[in-house]
């Protein structure tokens, strides 16, 4: 590994959030495609990364580490980037709200699209209907904390935090792809949309654009990947 990072990605999953932190930080990395379309997050070598076969993997001189949150702060913290340090009078605000992102709002992102995974099938849309309001409130919530435009969470200081609930709220609007998506409305949470329109211009953006072919506009007004290899399903 020249590099010293190695990011296992498949283009518009979990990975995109960890792209986007390692550009935004300006940190070097190689990238190695998780081809779905070959089941390969579930081969042996994989697993031996991640035994829960999920992407993102990030190797690092430290060994492999997975789940989307940990890596995220794990390289705030290595680094002293995107996120407030561990003696800053911010640190228990950002951790809390981390992984409220982490462990509530993308745990119940995860039951709206894998549904199946979750209960019968024939039950599936009844669980998403339940899902929906459930995320609504998410949303709300972190629209009132980015108000507050604390330094961890506004449009001028991009975070760890920002670039995940950013990553997020563009596979709202997208998935699952023959769902009813009507119930997201990015003007319904004019704070966040404020983050998501200043990530757009950012550098770090543009280069996940021309990596995975999000399209011009991936957190506002987004559109299926079209990405140069690799599939995003």
């Amino acid at each position: 590994m020249e590099s010293p990072y190695r990011l296992h990605y498949a283009p518009d999953n979990a990975s995109l959030v960890i792209r986007l932190a390692l550009e935004q930080m300006g940190l070097p990395y190689e990238t190695v495609l998780v081809d779905r379309a070959s089941d390969a997050q579930n081969s042996a070598a994989y697993r031996a990364l991640n035994p829960n076969g999920l992407i993102p993997v990030l190797e690092t001189p430290q060994g492999p580490i997975f789940e989307t949150a940990a890596i995220l702060l794990w390289l705030a913290d290595t680094h002293g980037q995107l996120a407030p340090t561990q003696v800053s009078p911010d640190r228990a605000a950002f951790l809390k709200w981390l992984f409220f992102a982490s462990n509530t709002l993308h745990a119940d992102l995860r039951m709206l699209f894998y549904a199946e995974k979750y209960i019968a099938a024939d039950q599936a849309d009844t669980l998403r209907s339940g899902i929906r309001p459930r995320l609504r409130q998410h949303l709300n919530l972190l629209d009132a904390q980015a108000q507050k435009a604390p330094d961890w969470f506004s449009a001028d200081h991009p975070s760890v935090l920002t670039i995940y609930v950013a990553c997020m709220m563009r596979w709202m609007a997208l998935y699952p792809a023959k769902a009813d998506r009507s119930w997201y409305q990015l003007a319904d949470t004019p704070y966040l949309q404020k983050i998501l329109v200043q990530l757009e211009s950012n550098p770090s953006t543009r280069a996940a654009i021309a990596a995975e072919g999000l399209g011009v506009t991936p957190f506002t007004s987004p559109t299926y990947a079209n990405p140069p290899e690799g599939s995003a399903t």
